[in-house]
This record gives C-alpha cells, structure tokens and sequence, in this order.
C-alpha cells in the first residue's frame, strides 16, 4: 500500500466473517500475507462479555466501544444504542462531512431489519442479497460485492470504507472447517487481492497513504457454529498495514476488536472526541503524528 506520510489518506476495512485463526494459518492466503508482512497480523481473543456471534463483533469493530455500550447482544440488533455510538462510517460522514462507503450482503449490517441497521448512514452504501442461504449464493453474492467495491473505489473517492465478505462464514456453518471451508477461505483472499488491486489502480494512488485493516468476527467449531466459548470460536485476529504501522510483530498489549474504529479515526488524523467514550486504542501510539518522518515507513508497499 502507499505509505507517503503527507498524501491524502484513505482506510479501506475489510470484514471477512467467521475465519478460524488456525485455518487461516494452513490455506495459502497471498494477499493477506502481503498485508501482514506490510504491517502485522495479531490475535484477538474475544472477551467474556461479548458472544461470539456476528451482531455484537461486528457492531464492536464498526463503533469502536464494547456490547455494554453498543447494546448488541446477538443477531437481532433489537434494542441496540447505535444512535448514541455510531459506526465510524456514519460518524465520519454525518460529523465531518466525508465520504465513506460501505457494501455487503449480511441485512442487519446494511438495512433496516432484524433490529439493524450497523451502518446507519454512510455517505454511501450498497447492498447485495445472496440469492439463498447456500454456500454457492454466498459466494456469488461475495464476488458481486467485491466487483461494487472494486467499481466505488476506482471511480468514487471514499475517505474510509468498510466492505464485508460473508461465505466463509456461510460455509462453515453449512459444512464444517473442512476443505470446503478452506476453499472459501482462499478465495475469499482473491477477493481482497482484486480490493487491493482497484486501490493500487486508483489515479492519484501516488499522492495518497492508505490504511488497509483486514478483521474476521469470530471463528467456528469443527463441525461448524459458534457462539460457544472454545478457543476455536472465541479466537479472532486483525492484520493492519499503513503509514503509522511499522512492519513486525503487532503491538505488546492484547488487541481487541475496539481498536479497529479507533485506528480507522487515528489513520485519518481525526482525534477522537472524549465524548465518543471509545473503548479501543490505534494500534501505533497515540503520540504517532500524521506527519511521522517518512524514515518510518520505510520498506513497506
């Protein structure tokens, strides 16, 4: 990724559901392997007061604050506090008036049912449906949403993003962690591969710096499910490349889910307000500016 400390800076988030941390170690994964040596990946382990279910992790990423705050306890978002702690996609758009998009095929993240939505107000959003609950609609669904956001970053200009990958998660619960579900998990690499590619592609890439910040929610058990407390489902993991991130091991403290929305406001120099009561940290120190010496992205694309 650009890595000018002076260019216009942009974050792109991409949420891939239900990656189990072990599985992704064992399925060649080109892409985020190159997001990793750029920056880091880490391990997330899930507190005890999050389920591991896809409505409160994802509604912890997006808000930067935890379910005592959120309000999102599972997959109906009924009764969530979304109107008081934002999603950085809304915050950003409503608040500071700048361009933010997010796209994906998961209803409650993106329209007004089963309580949702997460992101309520973007300065752009698209929706696909899957066709049907199969693993084969997800994967179809995926590749549409992909090609929405390969078209919205090259011909728009979004300041911070947010594109969400379901199949994954969609094959694990339909046929296990086996090699179906590492199947998935490898093209759902290629897909954030073509991400990557439509920002590289981007005209004034050479005068831009771009975050990239790559999150699953939660892993699966074996034979497929979560919401449990074995390792295998509470174990998530981030992988964060960008100007402010040095390449290496990730930070010493653990990292949490909170830290994505706070990193995503860090990256675009905007400080976050003592008032938002976030729960998460950047992952450089707060003392990094947007201005570091170029000195300390040095090797890193």
């Amino acid at each position: 990724m650009s890595t000018s400390p002076r260019g216009h800076r942009r974050v792109l988030v991409v949420g891939i559901d239900g990656v189990r941390l072990d599985v992704l170690e064992a399925v060649p994964t080109p892409h985020l392997d190159g997001v990793a040596a750029a920056g880091f990946i880490g391990r997330i382990d899930i507190d005890e007061t999050t389920p591991t279910m896809s409505g409160p992790c994802w509604a912890t990423i997006a808000t930067g604050v935890g379910v005592a705050k959120h309000g999102v306890y599972g997959n109906h978002f009924g009764g969530h506090r979304l109107d008081v702690f934002p999603d950085f996609a809304t915050r950003l758009a409503r608040q500071d008036g700048r361009r933010t998009f997010t796209a994906g095929g998961w209803e409650p993240l993106f329209l007004a049912r089963d309580g949702g939505p997460l992101f309520a107000g973007p300065a752009r959003l698209s929706y696909i449906a899957p066709r049907a609950d199969t693993c084969e609609a997800w994967e179809a669904c995926d590749d549409e949403v992909t090609a929405e956001a390969v078209h919205v970053l090259g011909t728009d200009d979004p300041e911070a993003s947010f594109v969400y990958l379901g199949a994954v998660d969609e094959t694990g619960h339909l046929r296990g962690c086996g090699d179906a579900y590492r199947r998935a998990v490898a093209r759902a690499d290629a897909r954030l591969g073509r991400l990557l590619a439509a920002v590289r592609a981007r005209p004034a890439y050479a005068e831009e710096s771009w975050t990239l910040i790559v999150v699953t929610d939660h892993g699966h058990r074996d034979d497929g499910g979560h919401g449990g407390r074995t390792e295998p489902e509470r174990t998530a993991w981030v992988a964060c490349c960008g100007p402010d991130v040095a390449a290496g091991p990730p930070p010493s403290r653990p990292l949490r889910f909170e830290d994505v929305a706070a990193h995503v406001y860090a990256s675009l120099g905007r400080a976050a307000d003592s008032h938002w009561t976030l729960d998460g940290l950047p992952f450089t120190p707060a003392e990094r500016s947007a201005d570091a010496p170029a000195a300390a992205a040095a090797g890193r694309r």
